[in-house]
């Protein structure tokens, strides 16, 4: 079936998991384009923080996406890839445009928290303002006070944070489950190509005439912000790196978070897998 003008779907996802990658290699001149995080939807979570009323971020939103949603060629689908700083807004989006869907990607917790730890005092700060304004949001739900936030490690705030995006992601598969489905980023660096059939399927985007083979040639080989090389094995091997410096940390935070997962009812497996 053609993609008709004005079809958008989205790509939400909760970080350091290779959504730019998947976005890089989903930009298909002619049948898909994708919008990296356009600055528009972080600018309409900061307002919605700072008080704005619920019908005028509504409207504002609608209005936002009808501009986003135009594509550069017609007949191109697009595919937007908010920040992951606007999945509060995620359920608003998909109840706004019925007709869109949506890949929810993530990294299982492990990876996530390695990723976090080898960025150092950055990483570090940034799941803690993250998780600040998931606390805004509405989003944690975990049974902690808010004097247990203040006494959480940065990798254990790192967690609380990973838990309510997939607290989040479970319910959107749970109330749309014909309308989303999950990717984890580790089965899209070990399965590029069927990740890809399955998402231009699951999206209804035209492959491209040799399939994905150049795409995962050439897009898979690069750094996905700032296409430079990247070598295979390279990640894992920046991986293996830092979880040599901060592995008992790791491994004590991902056993913590999957007490808290249990007893506040968080699946750390993802249904509807892609």
């Amino acid at each position: 079936m053609a993609v008709t003008d004005n079809v958008v779907h989205f790509l939400f996802h909760s970080a350091y998991c290779c959504s730019t990658l998947l976005a890089n290699a989903l930009d298909l001149p002619g049948a898909a384009m994708t919008l990296k995080e356009p600055v528009l939807l972080n600018d309409l979570v900061g307002w919605r923080q700072r008080g704005a009323a619920p019908d005028a971020v509504s409207h504002v939103l609608d209005h936002g996406l009808s501009l986003l949603a135009r594509p550069f060629e017609a007949g191109e689908a697009t595919i937007i890839k908010p920040s992951n700083v606007a999945n509060g807004l995620a359920t608003a989006m998909m109840t706004l445009r019925p007709g869109a869907k949506a890949i929810l990607l993530h990294a299982p917790l492990d990876v996530y928290l390695t990723s976090i730890a080898r960025k150092g005092m950055t990483g570090r700060l940034w799941v803690r303002e993250l998780l600040s304004r998931q606390l805004v949001d509405g989003l944690v739900n975990l049974g902690f006070t808010p004097r247990d936030y203040l006494l959480h490690t940065d990798l254990q705030a790192a967690a609380v944070g990973w838990l309510a995006q997939h607290r989040l992601f479970a319910t959107m598969a749970e109330r749309w489950p014909d309308r989303v489905r999950t990717l984890d980023s580790e089965r899209l660096i070990a399965d590029p190509m069927g990740s890809l059939e399955a998402a231009s399927a699951f999206l209804n985007i035209a492959l491209p005439v040799d399939g994905f083979a150049t795409v995962v040639d050439t897009v898979f080989r690069q750094n996905a912000k700032d296409g430079t090389p990247f070598e295979q094995g390279q990640r894992d091997e920046e991986r293996r790196q830092g979880q040599q410096l901060h592995l008992a940390e790791i491994e004590q935070v991902a056993v913590w978070a999957q007490h808290v997962a249990r007893n506040a009812g968080v699946p750390m497996e993802l249904p509807l897998p892609l």
